[in-house]
């Protein structure tokens, strides 16, 4: 029987959907880079898209599909269930609720924010790289990869500032804090870039794979084509 889900795509499924989990979590807390206040998560969520680079360059668009669409899937269900919890009175012995509540509880605008920003990003990064890596005979992955990220976080911080904080600042701050996050995530790329390209190199020798997608449908919605 042909294997269709290898355990190496597993297991970078299983780190690209934490490290989304984890991200949207940590959120909550903002820092100071240079001046520029960002959320703690911008440590750690550029590590979804550089998977999803991976994913679409060796496996294709079909396993990036898939990937993406588990992880929305859990990251839905997280956030459903934070509420569920925060919601729940409390023991009356219990003092944490409100440190608890501050800490899981989102506004309905920033869980759509978030959600909306994942998906519109990361599927705009796999179908960049997978089209642009059959456009290139499957060379220059670095431009690849960069080119992918910038088009994929762009969209994300601009769905996801936009919706969580129109009304709140100002036009000038939206754009500062869209270009500001767009060009961190995007660095962190860029640095991490020659890991990601010796990680692509194994697996595609581990794993004899290399796909190239000369004839796929890039609908979202065909989950099963795997």
């Amino acid at each position: 029987m042909k294997q269709n889900i290898s355990p190496v795509f597993l297991l970078l499924t299983v780190v690209f959907t934490t490290c989304l989990l984890i991200s949207n979590l940590v959120a909550a807390k903002i820092v100071v880079i240079a001046s520029v206040a960002v959320p703690v998560g911008i440590f750690l969520f550029p590590i979804t898209y550089i998977i999803n680079d991976v994913i679409a360059e060796v496996w294709g668009f079909r396993k990036a599909r898939l990937m993406i669409w588990l992880a929305f899937a859990m990251n839905f269900f997280t956030v459903l269930f934070y509420q569920f919890a925060v919601a729940l009175p409390p023991a009356p012995f219990w003092s944490g609720q409100e440190a608890f509540s501050a800490v899981l509880s989102q506004t309905p605008r920033i869980a759509v924010a978030s959600l909306l920003a994942f998906f519109v990003g990361s599927f705009l990064n796999a179908y960049v790289m997978s089209k642009m890596k059959v456009a290139m005979n499957g060379n220059k992955f670095s431009v690849r990869a960069i080119a992918s990220t910038v088009v994929g976080e762009a969209a994300d911080s601009t769905i996801f500032i936009s919706i969580a904080f129109w009304g709140i600042l100002s036009a000038n701050q939206l754009v500062l804090m869209i270009i500001t996050q767009a060009l961190l995530k995007t660095l962190y790329e860029v640095i991490i870039l020659p890991v990601t390209q010796q990680v692509v190199s194994y697996i595609k020798k581990k794993e004899q794979t290399d796909v190239y997608d000369t004839n796929v449908s890039y609908n979202i919605w065909k989950v099963k084509e795997v």
